[in-house]
C-alpha cells in the first residue's frame, strides 16, 4: 500500500478543528498540526491546540505567531471591543476576524508546499456557526484554485486539496462525530471570552453553539463554564 502523504491541519485549539485534525489521522495522513498565535483574546485555546495536536500524534506542531492585533477590527483581537453576549444574531458579528481564514489558509499552503503535502484539514463549518464569510463553501472551493495558481506545485500538475470534512455537519453531528472517533473533546476549549478559573464563560456564541451541540448530540458536555449557556 502506498505511504500517505503528510496532510497539514489547521488546529485552533477549539473542537471544531480537532475533529477535523483526526478526519485526516484516521484517513492515513502523517499530521503536521499549524496553530496561529495572533496575540487573540482567548489566547489559552492555543494551550489546547498543544494538548490537541500531541493527542493525536502529530509528527509536528508549529505555533506560528503573527500579531494580528496590530490591525484590530474584531472583538477577538482588540480588548476595547466587547465580545457579545446576547446570543447568534442574523449579521456577521464582531467576533470576525477580517480574512482570518484567508489568512491561516495561506500559511498553511506554504507550510504544505515546502512539507510535500497535497491535503489541507481545516474545520469550517457553514450550519451551526457565526455567520463568517471565510467558512462558506464558496470560499473553500475558491481557495482551492487560488492555490493552483500561487504555488509552484499547483503549476507543475501537483494541486492541493482543501479539505474541510465538517463544512455541511451540524454542531451536533460534530460532536457525534467527535464521539465516533473516540476523541477527549473535554481538551478542546472554544469560548471567545475566558472567565476567570479557567473556564468558559457560557454566554458568547461559540460557548451557546458549543453546548447546543453537546446536548443535541446526546453526549455529556465535558466543559465547564461559569454560567450554563442559554439557547444560541
Amino acid at each position: 500500500m502506498a505511504t500517505m502523504t503528510p496532510a497539514v491541519a489547521l488546529v485552533s485549539g477549539g473542537l471544531d478543528s480537532m475533529v477535523s485534525a483526526a478526519l485526516a489521522r484516521e484517513a492515513g495522513h502523517p499530521l503536521l498540526a499549524l496553530s496561529i498565535d495572533y496575540n487573540q483574546r482567548h489566547q489559552v485555546e492555543l494551550a489546547a491546540a498543544r494538548r490537541i495536536a500531541t493527542a493525536l500524534g502529530a509528527e509536528r506542531h508549529v505555533v506560528l505567531p503573527m500579531d494580528l492585533s496590530v490591525f484590530g477590527g474584531s472583538a477577538l483581537t482588540d480588548r476595547d471591543i466587547d465580545v457579545p453576549k446576547d446570543g447568534v444574531g442574523d449579521g456577521i458579528p464582531v467576533t470576525y476576524v477580517p480574512a482570518r481564514n484567508t489568512i491561516f489558509l495561506s500559511l498553511a499552503l506554504g507550510w504544505a508546499e515546502a512539507a510535500g503535502a497535497r491535503d489541507l484539514f481545516v474545520g469550517v463549518n457553514a450550519l451551526d456557526y457565526s455567520g463568517y464569510p471565510d467558512c462558506r463553501p464558496e470560499f473553500i472551493a475558491g481557495f482551492e484554485t487560488l492555490a493552483e495558481l500561487a504555488t509552484k506545485a499547483g503549476v507543475e500538475g501537483q494541486p492541493f486539496r482543501i479539505r474541510a470534512p465538517l463544512q455541511a455537519m451540524t454542531k451536533a453531528d460534530i460532536v457525534r462525530e467527535g464521539a465516533r472517533l473516540g476523541l477527549d473533546m473535554g481538551l478542546s476549549w472554544s469560548c471567545y471570552d475566558p472567565a476567570p478559573g479557567g473556564l468558559h464563560c457560557g454566554t458568547c456564541d461559540s460557548c451557546r453553539l458549543r453546548h447546543k451541540g453537546f446536548e443535541e448530540a446526546g453526549v455529556a458536555d465535558p466543559t465547564r463554564y461559569a454560567i450554563v449557556p442559554p439557547a444560541p
